[in-house]
């Protein structure tokens, strides 16, 4: 399908214009062929994944984590090294941050409730304007350590944990470094709050807060937004879809 035809199906459906605030430059960073007929997606836009989207023959590659952040200064060095990789592949890259976390069908926050077998209930934890996180209850009361192996389990990683006892069962998720959310948890009830990255001052906030933490970790919190994406446009349009992990372990 043409090149723009395909951005400007993303643009609508990730709804990017409800994120103006976004540091990210959400849509299309770096314009490649045409026309596409395989898509990468990944987490984070890296000479790594370039490589092998290009092993793979893709035509455009849909990130998370994009390369622009606030602009360009000088296109130097690794960022040089990097629109390098693409260019001589004529691949076009696609970024879309906040809106694949907050997306209600295809974002990464949803798509962790629906892999954990929770009943979204609404969304939470505002960030540049809008509610980014989202909420859910499971089915029944859960111990922190069995929930912790069913994160494992569904998001493939290893969860660290920080409790005091208290049973699972009202549930919020923000992916990546969403720890700041534990404000709004306290404040709806939410009894584990579910997010990617470990900050050191989380600590002694969910001791006092009496609020579960499970650190699911960064990268693992955000793959399941793009692959969802591909989904979609796997099932709309009949592209060839490929996934390229580059895990961090963070």
């Amino acid at each position: 399908m043409p090149l723009k035809q395909l951005v400007s199906f993303l643009d609508r459906e990730l709804r990017l214009s409800e994120f103006p605030d976004d540091e990210s430059a959400n849509g299309l960073q770096v314009e490649g062929a045409g026309q596409v007929g395989k898509v990468g997606l990944a987490v984070d836009a890296c000479d790594y994944v370039f490589r092998e989207a290009a092993e793979q023959k893709t035509d455009i590659l849909l990130v998370h984590h994009g390369l622009i952040w606030g602009g360009i200064r000088s296109v130097t060095g690794v960022m040089k090294k990097r629109i390098k990789t693409l260019l001589d592949a004529d691949i076009s890259l696609y970024a879309c941050h906040l809106p694949l976390d907050w997306h209600p069908e295809h974002g990464n926050n949803s798509m962790i409730l629906k892999a954990l077998s929770i009943k979204r209930l609404g969304e939470f934890g505002e960030y540049h304007g809008k509610r980014i996180g989202c909420r859910g209850r499971l089915s029944g009361d859960l111990s922190l350590k069995e929930f912790a192996l069913r994160v494992d389990k569904a998001l493939n990683t290893k969860a660290v944990t920080i409790g005091l006892g208290k049973k699972v069962r009202n549930v919020g998720v923000v992916s990546g470094g969403g720890w700041s959310a534990i404000y709004d948890a306290e404040k709806l009830g939410i009894d584990t709050l579910l997010i990617g990255e470990p900050a050191h001052s989380a600590y002694t906030l969910a001791e006092e807060m009496q609020v579960n933490l499970v650190f699911a970790g960064h990268y693992a919190t955000e793959t399941l937004g793009v692959r969802a994406v591909g989904d979609l446009l796997r099932g709309r349009f009949g592209l060839d879809i490929a996934f390229i992990d580059h895990p961090t372990g963070l």
